[in-house]
């Protein structure tokens, strides 16, 4: 949710404008929108007035998508200009809460562990690794910083190995990084990033720069190949407005059957990082507008499920053993698309 642009190329105080602007354009965007503009505030300085709009996005009436990402960064923030009361409380209401995005929980636990507070850390790591990866066989990428959180700090703290933690070693190695995670969290390592001595940094920036080529790519992922699904109501409002899209949709049944057979064909095919990203019409409107063209463009529907995906709401595919399918039926995926038989259905 930070902004990867470096501070040297980046006017961060005129972004963050550039991007509340943008907000109050596309208000269907707006937790995005002031998300990083809140994190350009904070890259420039601005603390308070970073706090400032994630108290906006917390009390405005609509509900957000991920409101306790929107605590964790604010309590990150807070902690970072002096308000440590304020932000251990919000840290504690989050692990009251228990989220099941596993981003709340990370943040909160880096968090902590910025301020030395090592094992309120990796208590908090594990909480989050426990509720959301217990019985679960493959971690979903997202909760990969969980795991790797969790192995830094108890490295820190001279913790043996568990499972856990040799499940993070398995997946850092299956990762394209040649540098063994035990390597990569060894605590001088760790402690020369804030050493005071410049030969130790020195020595340490050299290491980096030599292990950057593989351990980048590690860190960042493409974009998930999204197909792009509409639920039954925005579909319906969709050919309304723009009924000539009734040839790219000709039944909501019809609809989210290309969609499965598609990722099906995708993965037989053997491209990885699948997901789904659900489209709005509002949404959809406000995209075609900023490509100055019209809904009806069948040529837009791609793009703007691309433009999801890099915005971070693509879901992946096919869901996790035991969940719910992703077209919203409210039945196991094992017992709707993820049957045999349906995507040709």
């Amino acid at each position: 949710m930070r902004p990867d642009t470096s501070p040297e190329n980046v006017d961060h105080t005129a972004e963050a404008a550039r991007l509340e602007r943008t907000a109050r354009l596309h208000p269907e965007d707006a937790e995005h929108l002031l998300v990083q503009a809140a994190a350009h505030l904070e890259l420039s300085g601005a603390r308070a007035e970073a706090s400032a709009l994630y108290d906006r996005l917390l009390s405005a009436p609509e509900a957000l998508d991920h409101p306790h990402l929107v605590r964790a960064l604010k309590a990150s923030n807070l902690w970072e200009y002096g308000h440590e009361a304020e932000a251990r409380a919000i840290i504690d209401g989050i692990r009251t809460a228990a989220p099941r995005d596993p981003a709340p929980w990370v943040i909160a636990a880096e968090s902590l562990e910025a301020h030395d507070e090592l094992e309120a850390a990796q208590e908090t790591f594990t909480e989050g690794a426990t509720l959301l990866l217990s019985g679960v066989t493959e971690p979903p990428y997202s909760t990969h910083p969980l795991l790797f959180g969790r192995h830094r700090v108890r490295r820190m703290l001279g913790a043996a190995h568990d499972d856990w933690d040799a499940l993070a070693d398995t997946l850092h190695a299956a990762s394209v990084s040649s540098v063994p995670l035990d390597e990569l969290h060894d605590p001088k390592r760790v402690w020369s990033l804030g050493s005071d001595n410049p030969a130790e940094l020195k020595a340490e920036i050299s290491r980096l720069r030599a292990e950057l080529g593989t351990y980048r790519t590690a860190l960042s992922r493409p974009f998930p190949v999204a197909v792009l699904h509409w639920p039954e109501d925005e579909l319906e409002e969709l050919l309304t407005a723009y009924p000539t899209l009734s040839a790219e949709y000709p039944s909501h049944d019809e609809h989210l059957t290309t969609i499965e057979r598609s990722l099906r064909e995708l993965a037989a095919s053997g491209t990885p990082n699948l997901g789904i990203v659900s489209g709005t019409v509002p949404s959809y409107e406000a995209f075609a507008a900023s490509e100055s063209s019209s809904p009806s463009d069948t040529v837009l529907l791609p793009q703007y499920a691309t433009t999801l995906a890099a915005r971070g709401r693509a879901v992946e595919w096919p869901p996790q053993k035991g969940a719910g399918c992703w077209c919203g039926s409210g039945r196991g995926y094992g017992e709707c698309h993820g049957t045999p038989g349906t995507a040709t259905a």
